[in-house]
């Protein structure tokens, strides 16, 4: 009986590491080759499941596979692509099921966030009432590191670590130019509900007048009062004032300062431009010359800045998915562990995907100054570890080199889906 083949897939917004925990998964499963088969790795994500563009990553050489550890945002194409309920689109989960089987697929490994974890659940539930039982593992992925039960998520360190270097440059320059010219800068980072990527920003204020001087987090209700005296008091102190504002910032009825009106893929509300908005509300109200800036694609995308602890748990993640499909777990998620004591450890645990899809994790309370904008002590010791340590990629004539893929994909052997 031909071994068992694993269709790996990419979903959501990509991330420095989420090719990390691609390397773990196909490191580990060659390192397996007497029990799983080929891997498989959906081009743009769920959706190469469904068309049946599957690439055959035996194609893929060693040293390229290698490569991925050090290379940024998805190597087999990401997709915003949620599935339905089964009694909404039963045609979906039974398309896969005909892919899954037409290429002897019985590992499924997905590498995501929340909506993703949801997925895989779903996938898992269905195949079993099916009689054709696919294993499902969760990969856990996410910059707003906002999943539930595990300590972290991959992709956030490296974000953490960008914006907070983002802020502590941009803050040197705009001190060195606020006597007679820009006094106020504000920096948009990601984070719909959850300012955890705002709050990472607050590690580059080591000393009193560092910026960033004022974090806008989600978690707060805006106060536009609070927030320019906040403004004029720092600009009185240290002649200029720098600012990080999560794109999900909201007033106390619950609007987005930032919403534009749309909805993505995902039915989220679409935001943008928290930081523009912000500034001209400063500049109409107390007269400062700004800049502002969108970190956008940039922080994800950074890998040239990436934290090593982030890479190293990326990866951990991956290999340590499909060792849980290899022991006969399924519908669940391998999770990070932040181990007791002073000194930074951590290990691999687990949750259920039943307890991960679809619930997002907040800043607790505790992690936010008093005033509420500002990061606590507690805050400080759980962002500082998981900045730390670099992790170069190789660099050619200046640039950063990284993986090119040859994406062969494997023959198909069914009709074309009907989208």
């Amino acid at each position: 009986m031909a071994k068992a083949n694993l269709f790996y897939a990419q979903s959501g917004g990509v991330t420095a590491v989420i090719n990390a925990s691609a390397c773990g998964v196909i490191e580990t499963a060659r390192a397996n080759g007497d029990q799983i088969g080929k891997v498989y790795a959906g081009l743009n994500g769920i959706i190469g499941a469904l068309r049946e563009d599957l690439i055959d990553t035996s194609k893929e050489s060693v040293a390229t596979i290698a490569a991925l550890r050090h290379t940024p945002a998805g190597a087999f194409g990401s997709c915003r692509y949620k599935l339905k309920s089964v009694d909404e689109n039963r045609a979906e989960y039974l398309r896969l099921m005909d892919v899954f089987k037409a290429h002897n697929i019985r590992y499924f490994l997905y590498n995501g966030g929340g909506d993703s974890q949801d997925t895989a659940n779903k996938v898992s539930m269905f195949s079993i009432k099916e009689g054709f039982p696919i294993t499902c593992i969760g990969v856990p992925k996410t910059v707003d590191n906002d999943l539930p039960i595990t300590d972290n998520c991959p992709g956030f360190g490296s974000v953490a670590k960008y914006v907070a270097v983002s802020i502590r440059e941009a803050g040197l320059d705009v001190a060195s130019m606020c006597e007679s010219s820009t006094k106020v800068f504000v920096m948009e980072v990601m984070g719909r509900h959850a300012g955890w990527i705002a709050g990472a920003a607050g590690l580059a204020a080591e000393h009193e007048g560092d910026a960033p001087h004022i974090i806008v987090f989600p978690e707060i209700a805006f106060d536009q009062k609070a927030f320019l005296n906040k403004v004029k008091d720092c600009v009185k102190r240290f002649g200029y004032c720098a600012i990080v504002v999560s794109e999900g910032a909201h007033y106390k009825d619950g609007k987005f300062l930032a919403d534009a009106g749309g909805k993505d893929a995902f039915g989220h509300t679409q935001l943008g431009g928290v930081a523009p908005f912000l500034a001209n509300m400063i500049k109409q109200e107390l007269g400062y010359k700004f800049h502002w800036a969108v970190a956008d694609y940039l922080q994800r995308a950074a890998r040239h800045i990436a934290s090593a602890t982030d890479v190293e748990q990326a990866y951990a993640m991956g290999k340590a998915a499909v060792q849980f499909a290899l022991a006969g777990k399924n519908a669940v998620m391998p999770t990070i562990v932040r181990k007791p004591g002073k000194t930074y450890r951590w290990t691999v645990g687990e949750a259920a995907l039943s307890d991960v899809a679809n619930i997002e994790k907040p800043m607790p309370r505790d992690f936010i100054s008093a005033d509420g904008f500002g990061i606590t002590e507690k805050a400080r010791s759980y962002f500082a570890p998981l900045i730390r340590g670099e992790d170069y990629p190789p660099y050619k004539n200046g640039l950063p080199q990284y993986a090119r893929l040859k994406r062969v994909l494997a023959n198909k052997k069914l009709p074309a889906w009907n989208e």
